[in-house]
């Protein structure tokens, strides 16, 4: 039980370079796994369909519910993206979608579709264990994540640039945060988060 703890460990104006970062910390687990998390809030039309276009199969649906005023029911978007004119897709935004993708497969093509909302990548995986910090990894727990326009994995805190989070258990795990920055020639940036 429990949620992981994350630590920022880089942050950049640079989507691109977040990504880059990431995958430089993705390497080191020791059993990546071979699905990846995939999540935006698509603030304008034109953030909308570059995603769409990235996630074809992909479910978008209203960032916050929405109830229909006679029926108080939740009402979901039913546009076809892809097919619906500017001017009945304005009204639905904001939309968000979360995707489970192979790994490998449209990370890079999605990084380049954010546009201004929050959006996130998540690799899960396992740590290796680790003597020098008497760290030990832990599936349910380890991974890495990038957060576009955010500063925070709970998508509280909007930004002007991009985070990237290593996680760890539960209880924390400074030692091995402090040494995966490292890795990236970087310093822990802060306090640990509740994650995933």
């Amino acid at each position: 039980m429990g949620n992981s703890r994350a630590y920022p460990v880089f942050r950049t104006t640079d989507a691109v370079e977040a990504w880059q970062q990431a995958l430089r910390l993705n390497a080191l687990l020791e059993e990546p796994d071979d699905e990846v998390t995939l999540m935006a809030d698509l603030l304008t039309v034109e953030d909308t369909r570059r995603m769409a276009a990235v996630l074809p199969d992909a479910e978008f649906h209203h960032a916050t519910a929405r109830r229909d005023p006679v029926t108080h029911d939740f009402v979901e978007s039913a546009l076809t993206i892809s097919a619906a004119p500017d001017s009945a897709l304005e009204p639905e935004l904001p939309l968000s979608v979360l995707y489970y993708v192979r790994a490998g497969t449209v990370e890079e093509r999605f990084v380049r579709a954010v546009g201004k909302g929050t959006a996130s990548i998540g690799l899960h995986g396992t740590w290796p264990d680790d003597t020098e910090t008497d760290s030990f990894g832990f599936a349910k727990y380890d991974g890495v994540e990038v957060l576009f326009n955010c500063d925070d994995v709970n998508w509280l805190h909007p930004a002007d640039h991009h985070t990237v989070f290593v996680h760890v258990d539960k209880l924390g795990d400074l030692p091995r945060a402090e040494k995966l920055a490292a890795h990236l020639d970087s310093t822990v940036l802060g306090d640990a988060q509740h994650g995933w």
